[in-house]
Parts: C-alpha cells; sequence; structure tokens
C-alpha cells in the first residue's frame, strides 16, 4: 500500500465529525510511531538504564 493510499485508509477510518485537527492528529502519531519502528530497525536505541541513569543525572 502507497503512502497516500495509507492516508486515505487513515481518514475513511475516522469518524465522520473528524476535524481536520483530529485528521492531523492521527498522521502525527502515525508520523512519529513509525520513525521509532524505523530507528529501532536501524539499531538507533537506547536501554532503559541508560535513560534512567541520564535522567537521573539531569534530574537532580
Amino acid at each position: 500500500m502507497t503512502t497516500k493510499e495509507e492516508v486515505i485508509k487513515l481518514i475513511k477510518d475516522l469518524p465522520e465529525n473528524a476535524t481536520l485537527e483530529d485528521i492531523m492528529r492521527e498522521l502525527y502519531v502515525r508520523s512519529k510511531i513509525e520513525k521509532g519502528i524505523r530507528e529501532l530497525n536501524a539499531g538507533k536505541v537506547v536501554s532503559h538504564d541508560e535513560v534512567k541513569e541520564k535522567l537521573g543525572k539531569r534530574l537532580k
């Protein structure tokens, strides 16, 4: 399925009273999820322990 076809399906699956903002939000969320999956597949990940360590330093 092409990107255009996926977007059309996403819009068709929304309720009839969906606003432009609703559509934009759905597209944004889908875009971020797909980006995360691509990064995960490319090995661009940080372990849970690394995140805890980095956040711990910033929160002190």
